[in-house]
């Protein structure tokens, strides 16, 4: 008989007056499913229709029929969201119809061919479906014995759900299996199942290892090529290392024990599965982080700054030293001021020690100089630079600067007195030293002394001419006379004029 003649279902029928069939959906080892229409409800709904095989007896008949029975009232025990929901179970042609809930989508085992194997994190999330099912099943008493990538379809919205219990074992029904035989996929039969043994909940957590196993792989665990070869691998051989596994590697192992007690249980395999889903795939970049938005209004506190202690100036240790040294010095008249630091000796309002007169002018003029320096200290400034230089070319950071009380005479003296040191203070215009009125009458003293020299010079030439000899004559001597009376006259208006003038060291 032919695969048509098998199906006795037509599309188009109407089956209990409700439900009409339209196209498959396709067909298995036990049946063939359709799309079909609930006129009464207006709803797309799946029917499964029972099919026999050729040349069946009755009694085989009889066992398939209990066995569609049986598996629609496992389905509609089952409070999950990874179950089909049965709406109705229709009697028609001697066989039952089962109408359940359509679900739109693809096998696990349509989408590995395919699209190619599962990345772990999905595989994880499928694996935690399937287990609520098993769960909610095995509650129920009832072992599904047929988990596989086939049996587990995949909605179009992403919902998993585990189909077709069809050879589903309820605990305190009779077994509907012919005695000797083994129904099942082999790749994903449990070694205990192999050897004959009473199966329990751990051979579908053995049936769900080989399932995450093949949706990583792409391939099942254990296939030989025949069900007798690959049914041995499952019993003696251990588990080939999984590739694309990640973090799903443990509980594949945990489950694929060949030892029923040593397997993981349903509580064992949801923690490792739930990790597997939470666990970060280090295969992905790390987002970036997200950059502070500069342009939204922010209040922002003001930086303290650190307060950095101000320095002296030269000048302000200058101005504290003189004010020291005028307590200490000035008060006693012929004391000589020394430049700090240096050690030269000034001469400044140095008057002889007679004169108590020039003392007390000096000693009153003290103030007014002190005074005076402040502005006389921007007009020296390259000198005070070069003594700076000089000190930090010492590399001597701790000791104080040396300070300096300074005027035109002390400047001019020791320009005058220390000789090779002069380069280092500086120099001064001679008309800063000096007061015109000097300059100009020793300019007038040094005209007539030249004049008188000439004239002496001439005078003695015409006496020797006169005389035939050496000699003095009056006119000589006169003019002699007159360049020492000259010069001596110059010689003592000089102190007079320094006196006037505030000039000191004129002696």
């Amino acid at each position: 008989m032919s695969e048509a003649e098998q199906t006795q279902g037509t599309a188009g029928r109407l089956l209990a007056g409700r439900y009409r069939l339209g196209d498959v959906l396709g067909r298995g080892g036990m049946g063939t499913v359709w799309r079909a229409t609930d006129e009464t409800l207006g709803r797309t709904v799946a029917v499964k229709e029972l099919r026999f095989p050729a040349n069946i007896d009755e009694d085989e008949k009889r066992r398939l029929i209990t066995r569609t029975l049986r598996e629609a009232k496992a389905i509609a025990r089952i409070r999950s969201a990874g179950a089909v929901t049965v709406y109705d179970v229709v009697h028609e042609d001697d066989r039952p119809w089962i109408v359940m809930e359509l679900i739109e989508g693809r096998s696990l085992a349509d989408v590995i061919r395919e699209d190619g194997p599962l990345k772990w994190r999905r595989a994880a999330e499928v694996g935690v479906a399937v287990l609520d099912v098993l769960g909610a099943a095995h509650r129920q008493g009832i072992l599904h014995r047929d988990v596989k990538p086939s049996n587990v379809l995949i909605a179009e919205d992403g919902r998993v759900v585990l189909t077709d219990f069809g050879i589903a074992q309820v605990e305190g029904d009779p077994s509907v299996t012919s005695t000797g035989m083994l129904v099942g996929a082999p790749s994903y039969i449990s070694p205990e199942r192999a050897r004959g043994q009473k199966p329990g909940p751990p051979a579908d957590l053995w049936s769900l290892g080989g399932l995450l196993y093949a949706a990583v792989e792409g391939v099942p665990p254990y296939d030989k090529g025949s069900a007798i070869a690959t049914l041995t691998a499952v019993m003696t051989e251990p588990l080939g290392p999984p590739r694309n596994a990640g973090p799903l590697a443990e509980v594949m192992y945990g489950l694929l024990a060949k030892d029923p007690q040593k397997r993981l249980d349903e509580a064992g395999a949801r923690a490792l599965l739930t990790d597997a889903v939470n666990a970060p795939d280090e295969r992905l970049p790390k987002p970036p982080k997200p950059s502070p938005d500069l342009d939204a209004t922010q209040a922002i506190a003001m930086p303290t700054l650190p307060s950095i202690p101000a320095k002296p100036g030269w000048a302000e240790k200058a101005d504290r030293a003189g004010a020291s040294e005028r307590t200490a010095g000035f008060g006693r008249s012929g004391a000589s001021d020394k430049i700090d630091g240096t050690g030269a000796s000034g001469s400044r309002a140095a008057a002889p020690s007679g004169s108590r007169g020039a003392g007390e002018r000096s000693g009153a003029a003290g103030t007014s100089r002190a005074e005076g320096a402040r502005g006389a200290r921007g007009a020296f400034k390259p000198l005070r630079d070069d003594v700076e230089a000089a000190s930090s070319t010492t590399g001597k950071q701790n000791e104080p600067v040396p300070s300096f009380n300074l005027t035109v005479g002390s400047v001019a003296a020791a320009r005058g007195g220390r000789g090779a040191r002069s380069g280092g203070y500086g120099r001064a215009s001679i008309t800063d030293v000096v007061p015109r009125r000097v300059l100009l009458v020793a300019a007038v003293v040094v005209v007539l002394a030249v004049i008188g020299t000439v004239l002496a010079i001439t005078m003695s030439g015409d006496d020797k001419g006169k005389n035939g000899k050496g000699g003095t004559s009056p006119g000589h001597k006169k003019a002699a006379m007159s360049v020492t009376v000259t010069t001596d006259a110059y010689a003592a208006a000089l102190p007079v004029r320094g006196a006037s003038a505030g000039l000191p060291g004129a002696n």
